[in-house]
């Protein structure tokens, strides 16, 4: 059963589509991430399911209810800001409980719900505090559990963590992850970062210029990329896309991941122009046929700026686009001239 469903939404401010005509669905129980540059329209669909912005046309259902023409109260679900959206004046069980009182949820009920939040949060020392007493990360649980304490079947999320540093993202990430999961709810997630979105879903939407460009698993995006844009979009550093006739052709594009690409000692030939050392891994850039090519190897073995060195990779490794559309093509594998 999907939780949530898009039929050919469009919505439109003026005579430009910011969201044109999408589709797609989001199965109960799953963490769907919308993920896309900045402009492609994602927190835009966030918002035209949660009902802050109407639709231009389409239609928006969440389980088997056509929710197009609701308000947002009444759609049954909850919502996490980019900015938190604490009330500053209010403690962080009055923040939490917010929603309740409003409703009019009895006093009983409120504190039984407020105990198992702050619990699974690890907010039960907080309780008394206000917003501008907690860490950021703590700001992000206190807006979790407002989301949470509502218990409705659907949780949508604005990029939750983007106003958080390098290793909280990463904490937070799998704190919302394992949340998910315990709760059994469904979460429709929005993020550039494709880290996040790789991480943490079962199923991505990616989205270009307000149409879907790639709806699959993380694995999909990553094994099997739509495009051209969905291979460089997805990986990092992103996929090589080069013009090699030789191999491919005329009108296709050749493409290989950086941590496909080896060294050795045939191939095709090419010199070093510049060497990543990353710890364990180093990114090698290097210059064949008046094109760059990255190669991800080993951090023990970082060749020097101006080795000219041999490159190589698997044939399973290649993925072939149209040169004009930049979809996908799907044939036999190319020539193997620099491939071992």
């Amino acid at each position: 059963m999907s939780a949530v469903s898009l039929r050919n939404v469009v919505k439109a401010w003026g005579a430009t589509p910011a969201v044109n005509d999408i589709s797609f669905d989001a199965a109960a129980g799953r963490l769907l991430v919308i993920l896309g540059p900045s402009g492609c329209g994602k927190s835009t669909t966030l918002r035209l399911i949660a009902g802050l912005e109407q639709v231009s046309s389409g239609r928006v259902l969440i389980g088997d209810a056509d929710v197009t023409a609701l308000s947002p109260a009444k759609r049954r679900l909850a919502m996490v800001f980019q900015s938190y959206a604490l009330f500053p004046h209010l403690s962080v069980a009055e923040n939490i409980l917010f929603g309740l009182r409003v409703r009019g949820v009895a006093a009983a009920e409120r504190a039984a719900r407020l105990a198992r939040v702050a619990a699974l949060l690890g907010l039960e020392q907080l309780l008394a505090r206000k917003p501008a007493q907690l860490s950021g990360g703590q700001q992000q649980r206190v807006a979790l559990g407002r989301a949470i304490i509502a218990e409705t079947p659907l949780c949508l999320m604005d990029e939750p963590l983007s106003n958080l540093d390098a290793q909280l993202r990463h904490d937070m990430r799998r704190e919302i992850r394992a949340l998910q999961q315990r709760l059994g709810i469904t979460m429709v997630y929005v993020t550039h970062d494709q880290t996040e979105a790789m991480s943490m879903a079962d199923q991505v939407i990616l989205l270009r210029e307000g149409r879907v460009e790639q709806d699959g698993r993380p694995a999909d995006l990553y094994d099997r990329p739509a495009s051209v844009f969905t291979a460089r979009f997805i990986g990092t550093p992103p996929m090589n896309i080069v013009t090699l006739p030789a191999l491919t052709g005329e009108g296709l594009l050749l493409g290989v991941r950086p941590e496909d690409v080896r060294i050795a000692g045939e191939g095709l030939a090419a010199s070093v122009q510049s060497s990543e050392y990353l710890g364990a891994d180093c990114i090698v850039t290097c210059r064949a046929d008046e094109q760059f090519i990255n190669a991800r190897i080993p951090g023990g073995s970082q060749p020097q700026p101006g080795a000219v060195i041999k490159l190589s990779w698997s044939p399973g490794a290649q993925h072939l686009f149209d040169a004009q559309n930049g979809s996908r093509v799907e044939r036999a594998t190319a020539a193997t001239r620099f491939v071992a």
